[in-house]
C-alpha cells in the first residue's frame, strides 16, 4: 500500500475502551477525549452528561477548574458536525480523583497507552496509517477497501478544515450533502437508506468505488475553494456542487462503460445488524430511491 499522508490537527477518531466508543480529537498537538464518553466508560453510567454535572456539584473545586481542563470542539460523525465537550489526559486524571470507580486503574493504563501511541505517531506518522490498516483488516475489510477509505479520511479532513477556517462550520453537513447529491444523484440520507443503515456510518459501508468518487468530489471541492476563496454560504454551496459534479461525471462514465450502477446496496454490516435494521427501515422508501436512481 502506498504511503499516505494524513492531517494532524483536527483529526477525529474513535478509541475503544472496555468495548465502549471514546470519541477523541487532536487539538493543539494533543489528544482530547469526550467527557461524556469517558465518564460512561469509567463508571458505567448511561448518561455521562448528567454524571458530569453531578460530579461538579459534589466537588466544587472540580467545578471551579472545569473551564481550564475542558474545551468545546467540533466533532465530525456520520450524522454531521456537533460541538462536544472534550478533556485532555491531564484533565481526565483530575476527574478520576473525584470518581469512585474500580475501573480507574485499567483506565489509567489505557490512557498511558494512548498517549504513548500518539507520541510514536508524531515521530512517525506512518504508524497511524498502519494502525488504521490493522484495525480495518481485523474487521474483515479487504486491502482495496482499506486503501480507498484511508485516502477518503484524508480528503475529508482537508475539506472540513477548509470549510471550518472560512466560517462554514455550521454548514458542513449541508455542503457535504451538496457534494454527495451531485456525485451520486441521491442524498446521503437516501444513500444510507438504500444500504439498509440505521445509525451506522455511510462511509464505513461504501464500496471502494463509492469511496473513491466521494474522495474525488471532496478533493475537487477543496481545489475550487482554495482557488476561488468563496466568502458566503451560497458561494460555498456552488463550489461544493461544482466539485460534486466532477465526481458525478466520472461516475456517469463508469456506468456508461460498465453498464452497471455505481451506487450499491452493498454494506459491511453484521448479520445481526442487518436483522435489526430491517425491522426499522421501510422497504417502500428503498424502492422509491431505486426508482429515482434508475430514472436519472
Amino acid at each position: 500500500m502506498p504511503d499516505i499522508s494524513i492531517p494532524a490537527d483536527g483529526e477525529c477518531k474513535i478509541e475503544i475502551f472496555a468495548k465502549k466508543d471514546i470519541r477523541k480529537t487532536l487539538h493543539n498537538g494533543e489528544w482530547w477525549f469526550s467527557v461524556k464518553d469517558i465518564l460512561e466508560a469509567l463508571t458505567g453510567t448511561p448518561d455521562g452528561t448528567r454524571y458530569s454535572r453531578d460530579l461538579r456539584r459534589n466537588d466544587p473545586s472540580l467545578g471551579e477548574t472545569w473551564s481550564e481542563i475542558t474545551v468545546m470542539l467540533p466533532f465530525q460523525s456520520s450524522r454531521g458536525v456537533h460541538d462536544t465537550t472534550f478533556i485532555n489526559i491531564e484533565g481526565i486524571f483530575r476527574v478520576i480523583q473525584s470518581v469512585p470507580s474500580a475501573k480507574a486503574e485499567p483506565f489509567k493504563k489505557w490512557l498511558a497507552k494512548v498517549g504513548f501511541e500518539r507520541l510514536e505517531e508524531i515521530q512517525n506518522p506512518e504508524l497511524a496509517v498502519k494502525r488504521a490498516i490493522t484495525l480495518y483488516r481485523a474487521k474483515g475489510y479487504d486491502d482495496d477497501w482499506i486503501d480507498a477509505r484511508i485516502r477518503n479520511k484524508a480528503s475529508r479532513e482537508i475539506i472540513v478544515g477548509e470549510w471550518d477556517k472560512r466560517g462554514m462550520r455550521d454548514y458542513i453537513g449541508m455542503l457535504t450533502d451538496t457534494i454527495h447529491v451531485q456525485s451520486f444523484g441521491i442524498s446521503t440520507n437516501d444513500h444510507k437508506t438504500l444500504k439498509g443503515l440505521k445509525g451506522q456510518s455511510l462511509r464505513e459501508n461504501m464500496t471502494p468505488i463509492e469511496l473513491t468518487l466521494t474522495t474525488l468530489g471532496e478533493q475537487a471541492t477543496t481545489m475550487i475553494v482554495r482557488n476561488t476563496d468563496p466568502d458566503t454560504v451560497h458561494k460555498h454551496k456552488l463550489a461544493a456542487a461544482q466539485g460534486g459534479r466532477i465526481a458525478g461525471n466520472a461516475r456517469q462514465e463508469i456506468e456508461d462503460v460498465t453498464g452497471k450502477q455505481v451506487v450499491s446496496r452493498q454494506n459491511y454490516l453484521t448479520e445481526k445488524q442487518r436483522e435489526n435494521n430491517a425491522k426499522l427501515l421501510p422497504d417502500p422508501e428503498v424502492n422509491k430511491i431505486l426508482d429515482r436512481i434508475l430514472m436519472r
